[in-house]
């Protein structure tokens, strides 16, 4: 779920998060591919997973959970961001509310219900702990909501919680409305331990993560036995020096903590800013170096000073996923292989990782899985076994071993190898795949794109209900960028036959002969001055949501179009489900497209290029926008409304500010070529004429907000 961090900016994290990494450009067309089917092999999966997801519960569904905690009676509590806290039987098949306080919280992007923790003396007192934000009455100028530590009372074991016996603890004014941490847990010294984050926007602007007379931007701990709480005696500044209840600091946003069930170590996974997230093992009164640096790395200055900071156990880049989320040391008996290691994973990419002790004092992260799975956070039961909930679907997934996997055999290093362009001319497509363009193209730095869809043999493409093509698994996504006339990238994007997905990248070679296959992300130098930027295989999964169906240009308001005097769902028809009837939504329309309107060509850019994810269900405070071209403007939330990633220096900027694109970070982000850009990877260049639909639009909006 949540990119608790820099998972957003103004726009979110991602408008879209890979420049051409998805579907676009209307400048090829290709010859339509006779109906007789190709062959087309991707590379094997990679194998080497250690485990498994398994679906636990009997299924059991939850909307946005945040967190999963046990409880007494062999149960859980699932926290529904919405405000709800559900009660997951023993029997795992029945779930009940046992308190909802969404009438009185702020819920949305990285705000809302959190964290739930239970009292270590909760079988004679029946306390639990809730962590959420709230809106401020009267209202306070600079002051988004709070963020609200609050006590409820249980008479029947937790089953239910009586919310007129609400008590608040601590509550903590937020300047923004992303970074609000939220993370409560018990340690093994009886104290109650609270992450908040650096309070919002990007980059710290207020430097809350340094200050000690501040608590955003820290880790705290507090004795819940006082009135109405009290400071352990040993906390580092309980004497002096910085706010009593700091317990570390120097964290940028902390989503998940929790304590080694053996020895009591405190792990945490810090969510990074735009380049690296990190794995901290925290111990008190440590400085985890936030703003000065992220991760083990300056942040704005380039020759600060690492004194006095404590590195980071392992740290992961952005080739490898956007958001970590932390999880647990593991102490079950299924996984004896995992036994005593720290399992995180990244809510981007969906990867879960182990982190492997290679040394006296070194460490290094251990690939476990690659899922698609939004993983909000990671649950465990009593015998030390773990779970993760994904976001996307409200399911908990259990770990298991994995089965034992053949070595992958089949093509890897040629792209001629695969049979998905043909391997005695791989510049044109074999026979049996369908060529096709899109309406409204998503950005690639100027590229040119060639694209075939391989269907495989007796399967059809089903249609849901917002058009999205959902493909059949054993299909494969070809598409080849050039650049100047020169063919520089293909990329792959499968769905193998257990439904999941992976992306591929193949570079050129200079004769254009063939193209070689990519084991990570890389950037090239291009003859025009420029650069390309390959994407990892980590990286596909930032662009390519599962709320937007995985392929993105294959949807029917992109494909509905005439070519060559037929329309282009035509093609499509021999492997569909339904017949797809052209015109009954308006098809998208491009940014420079002639005799559109302003809204129709700055909608159809929005859709293509940012709504994979600024949308409903996406998560995060990308999810505080929603950038379909099916909702009406009032229903985007971006009409005059703060933008969570800062003003990038411009007094009284939002979103979208009508009429006035100077100040709408909307089209800001578009222009700059910093860290504020927009996407935020792999673009170096400005697309100029989606910048200028974006424009026109914003200043022919009315100026009073709909």
């Amino acid at each position: 779920m949540l990119r608790p961090g820099s998972f957003v900016v103004s726009l979110g994290v991602a408008s879209a998060l890979l420049a051409g990494a998805c579907d676009d450009d209307t400048s090829f067309t290709p010859a339509v591919a006779a109906a007789a089917p190709g062959t087309c092999v991707p590379p094997p999966r990679p194998s080497g997973a250690t485990i498994k997801l398994t679906t636990a519960f009997a299924g059991q569904a939850f909307t946005s959970p945040v967190e999963v905690l046990a409880i007494p009676g062999n149960r859980f509590y699932v926290v529904e961001q919405k405000g709800r806290l559900r009660v997951l039987g023993a029997d795992g098949a029945s779930a009940t509310t046992a308190l909802d306080i969404s009438a009185k919280i702020t819920a949305g992007g990285e705000a809302g219900l959190l964290g739930v923790a239970i009292d270590p003396k909760f079988a004679d007192n029946g306390f639990v702990y809730l962590d959420f934000t709230a809106p401020l009455s009267p209202a306070v100028p600079g002051v988004v909501f709070q963020s609200v530590i609050a006590r409820f009372h249980s008479s029947d074991g937790g089953a239910t919680l009586d919310p007129a016996s609400e008590k608040r603890l601590l509550v903590v004014d937020q300047p923004f409305s992303n970074h609000n941490g939220g993370h409560i847990a018990f340690g093994p010294d009886g104290m109650l331990y609270i992450s908040l984050g650096d309070g919002g926007s990007g980059g710290d602007p207020r430097g809350n993560g340094q200050n000690k007379d501040v608590l955003l931007g820290k880790l705290l701990r507090i004795d819940p036995a006082g009135d109405p709480y009290a400071i352990p005696s040993t906390n580092p500044f309980a004497a002096g020096g910085g706010r009593p209840e700091i317990f570390a600091y120097g964290l940028r946003n902390t989503w998940k903590f929790s304590f080694d069930t053996a020895t009591g170590d405190l792990w945490a996974g810090d969510v990074g800013q735009g380049k690296y997230e990190e794995v901290d093992r925290i111990v008190l009164g440590g400085n985890y170096g936030w703003s000065t640096r992220e991760g083990k790395h300056c942040f704005a200055d380039p020759a600060c000073s690492s004194s006095g900071f404590i590195d980071p156990v392992v740290e992961y880049d952005h080739s490898e996923g956007i958001s970590i989320t932390g999880g647990y040391v593991y102490r079950g008996t299924k996984l004896p292989g995992l036994f005593g290691k720290y399992l995180y994973a990244d809510f981007g990419t969906g990867r879960i990782w182990a982190v492997d002790q290679t040394g006296p004092d070194t460490f290094a992260p251990l690939l476990l899985a690659e899922t698609q799975l939004k993983i909000s956070t990671f649950g465990q039961g009593p015998d030390g076994e773990l779970f993760v909930a994904d976001y996307g679907t409200g399911t908990l997934q259990r770990l298991d071993p994995a089965e034992a996997q053949a070595t992958p055999t089949g093509p890897s290093v040629s792209l001629a190898e695969t049979g998905c362009l043909d391997p005695k001319d791989p510049t044109t497509p074999p026979i049996g795949l369908i060529g096709y363009t899109v309406n409204s193209p998503l950005w690639s730095d100027g590229a040119t794109k060639e694209r075939w869809l391989y269907v495989p043999e007796g399967t059809k493409i089903g249609v849901r209900a917002d058009g999205d093509f959902d493909v059949p698994p054993g299909s494969t996504a070809v598409k080849t960028f050039s650049v100047g006339g020169k063919r520089i990238e293909t990329r792959l994007f499968v769905r193998y036959p257990d439904a999941t997905w992976a992306g591929y990248s193949y570079e050129w070679n200079d004769a254009q002969t063939d193209a070689t296959l990519l084991t990570s992300g890389k950037t090239k130098p291009l003859a025009n001055g420029g650069s390309w930027t390959f994407p990892s295989r980590a990286e596909c999964f930032a662009c390519h949501t599962s709320v937007a169906g995985f392929t993105l240009g294959l949807e029917t308001r992109q494909l509905d179009r005439m070519e060559g005097g037929t329309n282009q769902l035509e093609r499509f028809a021999r492997v569909l489900e339904r017949p797809i009837v052209p015109n009954v939504v308006a098809p998208l329309r491009a940014a420079d497209s002639a005799g559109a309107s302003d809204e129709e060509r700055a909608r159809g850019y929005l859709h293509a290029n940012c709504s994979m994810c600024h949308r409903e269900g996406f998560g995060a405070g990308a999810a505080l926008i929603d950038l379909r071209i099916d909702e009406p403007f009032a229903e985007t939330k971006t009409c005059n409304a703060a933008p969570q990633g800062g003003d990038l220096g411009v007094a009284g900027a939002r979103i979208v500010v009508p009429g006035v694109p100077s100040k709408s970070t909307l089209a800001l982000r578009m222009r700059a070529l910093d860290q504020n850009r927009m996407p935020p990877l792999a673009s170096h260049v400005v697309d100029e004429a989606g910048v200028a639909a974006i424009e026109a639009w914003i200043r022919a909006l009315p100026a009073a907000c709909p």
